[in-house]
């Protein structure tokens, strides 16, 4: 520290301190200016950034708010489809039996019917068949019992016996 107080000159510290004062003269005329104002700027750009950044957040929220809805409406419109179409299943089910009972119903009467056609003509044939064999036997009995004359007076006097005169 003493030999910087020995080596101190009054005109060179003058000289240093005019250099200086000159040189802060030109930093502020020249440099201080683009200096504040690219700082400004920065800081506005920063700022303008951080304000994008919060529209882009609440954007982003809005669209996860509208992907939610349309994402529940799409469960729910999904759910009525699928509400709609087991009705239709259900309906169509219920239709086919309902349809097929009146079938089966409709085809059980036709048999019946049918075999009952088909007992009545198998009575009614076998009734002929029955009445054609009776005439046959009758007929084969009357010849064999009215062979003879003695037979056939036999035969008339056992009928008159028979009836019974009032």
């Amino acid at each position: 520290m003493e030999v910087l107080l020995n080596d101190f000159s009054p005109g060179l510290f003058i000289v240093q301190t005019i250099l200086l004062l000159g040189l802060i003269f030109l930093m502020v005329k020249f440099a201080w200016k683009p200096i504040l104002n690219s700082l400004n700027e920065r800081e506005t750009g920063i700022q303008e950034a951080l304000a994008a950044a919060e529209k882009a957040k609440a954007d982003m929220q809005n669209l996860q708010a509208d992907n939610d809805r349309m994402l529940q409406e799409a469960r729910s419109e999904r759910e009525a489809m699928l509400k709609d179409a087991r009705e239709i299943k259900e309906k169509m089910i219920a239709d086919s039996k309902e349809q097929a009972k009146v079938e089966g119903d409709k085809m059980l009467k036709q048999a019946q019917a049918a075999i009952e056609s088909e007992k009545k003509a198998a009575v009614a044939d076998i009734k002929s068949q029955v009445a054609e064999l009776s005439v046959a036997i009758a007929e084969k009995v009357i010849k064999e019992e009215l062979s003879s004359n003695d037979k056939q007076l036999k035969l008339v006097d056992t009928m008159l016996s028979d009836i019974k005169l009032n």
